[in-house]
């Protein structure tokens, strides 16, 4: 099927014309004897006038036709052509079915040319698919020969929209006439919304330059689909660049406006660092004079307990020494509130270093300025965190750059909570043991004595559970439970 031909003596004659284009009548070509002298234009072979069932006029190609381009289209795009035809005509243009260029490099489905000659548009009826690359080069090819194009489709979702100068189009229910459903917008002060119109009153805007193909600088609004290339009227393309440029003077006032806060936000958090540092010094000194005046001593039972049986405290001091290159020991000061339950860590002129594993449910007053400023070594990544969300929570005031803390890479074997072991390693235990209502004395054994099998031992260093073998060592009860001792 087609709609050109080319007449051995008249040139190009057009089915859809009433006049064929050259002033000739339809009955000229159709059913004539002997046949009228008919060509393809494409393949050049011959081609004889044909009437559907519904009274439409086209050409059809003669037995034995080469494979054409032409044979080979559907019925559908011819109409969609000659539907393009028309609407080109009734914009004002004189409109041509399958123009070839000037080289003969390319047909249009439609040439609409300015009856001026000041203009050339190609209408293309684009219904097979096509790739983006191959279809923005046959735009470009028309565009060399100083012809522009429009695409066009009637398909629900052609993937190339966008890509070049297009438009999808839809027939609405009891009309006549296709109405353009997507590929010209206008903008509506945020954003861009799709704008239906019939086809001939695009074309005629088209032709007219009264709207023109844009890329959107801003989203398409949903249901419409972002397309790279639309066609738009200028002043539009102006409202969109009035609008883009108010975003970005708001954007700069706004950043002014949080950067100028943020400027006053930190000269306030500088105040409070140097106030922070005036107070953690003499905390720090506090803690300092605290541990000389405990070595005047002799160590306490804290100490000694901290040295045996606080699990990761070696580990603790090797990281000190490793990483931060102090040589530290146990404090002698261990036990103080001011450490919130933590085992301090000194160096050599017994300056607290870091404390190891301190309580975040006793870390107040003193503990708070002492801790602020002190490095903080948790037993696992779990006990770090643990420490850190409860200093958020239930702190109103938490340091402001927040506390240093960091934890032992090596997991402790058999750590229990943060702030200590539940079960009894000291060197020496002093065992009791808890029978019914009495506390009797007990003592470590190579094997479990009988009252082993039934009750259980405890330290009274250090308050855990004893779970090596042990022996009940007298019959005398040491103290009643609930009473006080005898």
């Amino acid at each position: 099927m087609a709609f050109r031909a080319v007449h051995a003596e008249w040139g190009a004659v057009f089915a859809h014309l009433p006049d064929l284009g050259c002033g000739r009548r339809w009955e000229a070509v159709w059913k004539t004897r002997p046949p009228a002298p008919l060509a393809c234009d494409e393949c050049g072979h011959a081609m004889y006038a044909k009437t559907s069932r519904t009274g439409l006029r086209f050409f059809a190609h003669a037995p034995g036709a080469p494979a054409c381009s032409l044979a080979l289209e559907s019925a559908a795009h011819h109409l969609l052509k000659l539907e393009l035809a028309t609407a080109a005509r009734d914009a004002g243009a004189h409109a041509e079915l399958e123009a070839r260029g000037p080289d003969g490099n390319w047909r249009a489905d439609v040439l609409a040319t300015d009856p001026a000659g000041t203009w050339a548009t190609a209408l293309e009826a684009q219904l097979a698919p096509i790739t983006d690359t191959d279809i923005t080069a046959r735009t470009e090819k028309m565009r060399a020969d100083g012809v522009t194009s429009i695409w066009l489709s009637d398909r629900p979702r052609p993937p190339w929209l966008g890509a070049v100068p297009s438009i999808r189009l839809e027939r609405p229910e009891n009309t006549q006439h296709l109405t353009v459903v997507e590929g010209l917008v206008k903008f509506t002060g945020r954003g861009w919304s799709a704008f239906p119109a019939p086809l001939t009153q695009l074309l005629t805007w088209a032709f007219a330059r009264r709207i023109v193909t844009h890329s959107p600088r801003t989203p398409l609004r949903y249901p419409q689909r972002s397309l790279a290339t639309v066609w738009t009227a200028p002043q539009y393309v102006t409202a969109e660049t009035v609008h883009l440029e108010e975003e970005e003077r708001a954007r700069r006032v706004r950043e002014a406006r949080l950067a100028a806060l943020q400027r006053e936000k930190e000269k306030k958090r500088e105040k409070i660092r140097a106030r922070n540092k005036v107070t953690r010094v003499k905390a720090l000194a506090g803690a300092t004079a605290a541990e000389q005046a405990a070595r005047t001593q002799p160590p306490g039972r804290l100490w000694q307990a901290a040295r045996v049986f606080r699990l990761g405290v070696d580990q603790a001091l090797a990281k000190l020494a490793d990483e931060h290159g102090i040589i530290a020991t146990v404090g002698f000061s261990t036990g103080d509130p001011r450490y919130a339950g933590g085992v301090p860590l000194v160096d050599e002129h017994g300056v607290p270093a870091a404390v190891f594993a301190p309580d975040p449910g006793r870390v107040r007053g003193e503990a708070f300025l002492l801790l602020a400023g002190l490095l903080l070594i948790f037993p696992s990544k779990a006990d770090q965190r643990r420490f850190e969300n409860a200093s958020n929570i239930k702190k109103k005031h938490p340091p402001i750059d927040g506390y240093r803390t960091e934890f032992l890479d090596t997991p402790v074997t058999g750590a229990g909570r943060a702030w200590g072991s539940r079960s009894c390693t000291c060197a020496t235990p002093r065992l009791v043991a808890k029978i019914h209502n009495a506390e009797y004395p007990a003592a470590p054994s190579e094997q479990m004595g009988p009252a082993a099998t039934l009750f259980r031992a405890q330290c009274r260093t250090y308050g855990g559970k004893y779970d090596k073998p042990w022996r009940r060592t007298g019959n005398t009860p040491i103290k009643q439970i609930g009473r006080p001792e005898a």
